[in-house]
């Protein structure tokens, strides 16, 4: 039996093409954006404010959250090798080459970070449940699997940070100084109105 396929318009807007970045695409970039903003924020006002109930419920969040991100990174990567053939091309210029390095390096922090995180709970012997899903028992605590992270963790969430604010400051060059068009890749397709009338 024939596996139906997608209507033209229907790929057109779900997968990825030449021209921009498909629905899925897109809802993984601004669903992890909104996602690091809630991470990054809480270190802020943690230690801008110290411990308060609005920094304790943020930072209380962070490991599940960080988990989560951890599997999004994931997904996006299967997804973009799913879409390997049909996404926007990569400009062979140095700007091209210095935007893929910077997309590499973002790539293999979102990755390594939360990696580091779940080795230091994994050797502190406490038990992690991340949004209710069981993901680690209980066990001895084990303190050479906690340190790489207790050294390096924090350090490495600030270079992504550093990272990511580089990535929005080029996205404005490309926006508003270029105006190549490359910053609309990741936007909502725009609605062309009704014509207008005579008038």
């Amino acid at each position: 039996m024939a596996i139906p396929r997608l209507s033209s318009s229907s790929a057109a807007r779900w997968l990825d093409s030449p021209e921009r970045y498909g629905w899925v695409s897109q809802a993984l970039h601004w669903g992890m954006a909104a996602l690091f903003a809630w991470q990054f924020t809480g270190m802020v006002l943690r230690l801008l404010l110290g411990r308060t109930p609005v920094t304790a419920v943020m930072v209380g969040s962070h490991a599940p959250v960080g988990t989560l991100l951890l599997g999004l990174v994931l997904l996006r990567l299967l997804w973009a090798w799913g879409n390997r053939h049909r996404r926007p091309p990569r400009e062979r210029t140095p700007a091209g080459r210095a935007a893929w390095l910077g997309h590499a390096a973002l790539y293999l922090l979102m990755i390594v970070i939360p990696l580091l995180a779940l080795l230091r709970h994994y050797g502190s012997g406490r038990a992690f449940a991340p949004f209710g899903v069981p993901l680690m028992a209980a066990s001895d605590k084990l303190p050479w699997l906690m340190a790489p992270a207790d050294a390096v963790h924090g350090l490495l969430a600030w270079l992504l940070l550093a990272l990511v604010a580089g990535h929005v400051l080029m996205v404005l060059v490309h926006q508003y100084v270029w105006r190549d068009g490359i910053a609309g890749r990741m936007l909502p397709r725009r609605r062309k109105g009704p014509p207008s009338g005579p008038g």
